[in-house]
């Protein structure tokens, strides 16, 4: 299985047209939220289905704040972040995370990528794909694969 993780497009669909056209055929895109509207566009997009959190400039979406996925053997907890003081450390979110079962914590908001699989819940935040706050300034997304053994594999990638 091959998910599309993104977050932080914030209106501008444009890099998430490149990314989808760069890695597709996908299973799943998960958006973990400031899309800022746009929800059926990116559906189509996409040409998969797509689960959305919302972010914190989201102010009239339609899709709820946090929800917990099950993917293969593991649950996901997909959460933008902004609630659970993301900009200072992953703690809070992993404890979150771990409060309701989850294996995995998706999250956005920072701008910044992060793969996190130390300690008991892994915490992953594809960055930005519109504006990338990281050193490089790249727009980034991450790919997860779940094997044929029902591991989960997260790569990161950069648009050029």
């Amino acid at each position: 299985m091959k998910i599309l993780i993104v977050s932080d497009s914030h209106g501008r669909v444009t890099n998430l047209e490149k990314v989808i056209q760069k890695v597709s055929p996908i299973d799943l895109m998960l958006h973990l939220g400031d899309f800022e509207s746009g929800e059926d566009y990116i559906e189509a997009l996409a040409d998969c289905p797509v689960e959305f959190i919302a972010g914190n400039n989201d102010f009239f979406a339609d899709v709820p704040r946090d929800k917990t996925i099950v993917l293969g053997k593991y649950t996901i907890f997909m959460t933008h972040g902004h609630r659970y003081g993301v900009n200072f450390g992953t703690g809070r979110i992993k404890e979150a995370a771990s409060q309701l079962g989850a294996d995995i914590v998706l999250y956005g908001h920072t701008h910044k990528p992060v793969i996190d699989l130390s300690s008991g819940v892994w915490a992953v935040n594809p960055g930005s794909i519109s504006q990338p706050r990281q050193e490089n300034g790249k727009p980034s997304y991450i790919i997860m694969e779940i094997d044929d053994k029902g591991i989960a594999h997260f790569t990161l990638n950069y648009l050029s």
